[in-house]
């Protein structure tokens, strides 16, 4: 019998190396990658969720496993902070250790693995994935700069009540939230999405997948990983191991169990999101560190991401 972790990841293995061939061989160049980026987050992730959501009902949702990942996420976040100090580099890294690629390799994988019900637990955490934790990272990363200001007594000072507002709106009004709340608003009328919408949105939905994972090899071949190689496996060993492991920690402690459980653990173990690189460029923090640390991170989750699922298959 096939193991059903390498049946669920073997595609996503072969669809991020037919990436990263199509890279190397220059047959996708760097200013085709990020059109195909905007292809992928603009179109094709709105069109998969908001029809993926349409016909779930809200009594249907658990938010209990996504209230324990997020309480998982915090700690973990605050431990960050701790050992590295309340600064932009320490917050900057504390997002890279708790904000996973939900998106791009989440869905793909929670699609194969677990069907559409773990799609449905997987979006449940989506809708409110970024805005929770880059909200976090949003007002840590301004007290931080605040801090500085105030020390070396230049610079305007900033408003938080605006930051943390647009923070806030930003996280809602995106491609990835939007879909998902238009989607269960709509899915509460009791209405059907007449067939000759659907059939284009199921067309774009299935094209979301192998696009999202070969953009990810594509993308792979952009990035250098050099000197920050140690730093970088260290920070993607915490993102992609110590994550899901307090997650799962934390979730049995309370009772938890079943396919929510299991999503929440395999979706904490996804590598490091590319937001995490926006944030360092905005800053202007850890700009080379982390983007070492998305690559190893992604890289590194065709074996721990294996190693996990197989773990939650015994268990």
């Amino acid at each position: 019998m096939t193991n059903p972790v390498i049946t669920s990841l073997l595609p996503v293995v072969l669809l991020i190396a037919m990436g990263y061939i199509s890279g190397r061989a220059g047959w996708i160049r760097s200013e085709a990658s990020k059109d195909l980026s905007n292809l992928v987050f603009m179109v094709l992730t709105p069109a998969l969720l908001f029809r993926t959501m349409s016909t779930v009902h809200v009594e249907q949702l658990n938010f209990k496993p996504v209230a324990m990942y997020f309480v998982a996420a915090a700690l973990l976040f605050a431990a960050m902070l701790l050992w590295q100090g309340a600064t932009r580099r320490a917050a900057v890294l504390a997002l890279a250790a708790t904000f996973s690629n939900t998106v791009m390799i989440g869905v793909p994988l929670v699609s194969l693995a677990y069907g559409e019900a773990g799609l449905v637990m997987l979006f449940t955490l989506i809708s409110v994935h970024a805005l929770v934790l880059l909200t976090l990272a949003t007002v840590v990363l301004e007290l931080a700069v605040a801090r500085e200001q105030a020390a070396s007594d230049t610079g305007a000072p900033r408003h938080m009540a605006l930051t943390v507002l647009a923070a806030m709106r930003n996280g809602i009004v995106h491609p990835v939230p939007l879909p998902i709340m238009v989607g269960l608003a709509f899915a509460q009328t009791g209405l059907v999405i007449p067939a000759l919408l659907d059939k284009p949105l199921l067309l774009l939905s299935n094209a979301f997948g192998p696009i999202a994972l070969v953009l990810v090899g594509v993308t792979l071949t952009q990035v250098r990983v050099g000197e920050h190689l140690l730093a970088a496996l260290r920070l993607a060993l915490i993102k992609n191991l110590a994550f899901p492991a307090l997650v799962a920690l934390l979730s049995w402690s309370f009772g938890l169990s079943g396919l929510a459980l299991s999503v929440m653990i395999v979706a904490a173990s996804m590598p490091i999101g590319a937001n995490v690189f926006l944030f360092s460029q905005r800053y202007e923090v850890a700009q080379e560190l982390v983007t070492a640390s998305v690559a190893v991170s992604t890289v590194l989750a065709l074996l721990t991401v294996s190693l996990v699922m197989a773990w939650l298959g015994a268990s």
